[in-house]
């Protein structure tokens, strides 16, 4: 009979670590963990630098001059070079992982409704939440489920500096143990 103490294969999965301690694993939601009309704050928020806007930009070889030419931004009418929206579009994602996929996501189906409807500038705290949309069991992948997430990205001053709705696929929970 196993100590009371101590969990067993029965109820605890994994092996313990140093110490008899078992470990707890960061993980996303499991498909039936996923709650419609859930509302997600994702923190830390993430403030953005002028290296990172010219780094993002530079690596995914978007040459656009609002994006790295200060001189010619100066002129346009923000009157200076703003983020590139596909940062802050991958930034909404990204910082929703660890609360919501991570481990449990099969792939990424499909984003839609895209819109940045205030630039984010160099400087700028980028804060995102997610509300979880709509579920339902996959017709066709017996064992998981289709999640739709609207992400929302706001500066720290509340104003929405992005948005987008995006399809996932995910794992169900007696077919991912």
């Amino acid at each position: 009979m196993p100590d009371p103490g101590t969990p067993d294969a029965e109820t605890h999965a994994g092996p313990p670590s140093v110490g008899g301690r078992y470990p707890v694993e960061q993980r996303g939601l499991f498909f039936e963990e996923f709650d419609v009309a859930a509302l997600y704050q994702h923190r830390p928020g993430r403030t953005v630098t002028e290296a990172d806007n010219v780094l993002f930009t530079t690596m995914t070889m978007n040459t656009q001059a609002l994006h790295l030419d200060a001189a010619w931004s100066a002129t346009q009418p923000f009157g200076e070079r703003l983020v590139n929206s596909m940062f802050t579009l991958s930034t909404m994602v990204g910082s929703s992982v660890a609360q919501l996929t991570q481990g449990t996501i099969v792939a990424n189906l499909g984003f839609s409704a895209v819109t940045f409807p205030h630039p984010l500038h160099h400087g700028d705290t980028l804060y995102s939440e997610t509300i979880v949309t709509d579920k339902r069991l996959s017709n066709s992948r017996q064992g998981q489920g289709i999640i739709t997430l609207e992400h929302t990205g706001r500066n720290q001053h509340g104003v929405v500096v992005g948005t987008a709705v995006r399809t996932v696929l995910v794992w169900c929970r007696e077919a991912a143990l």
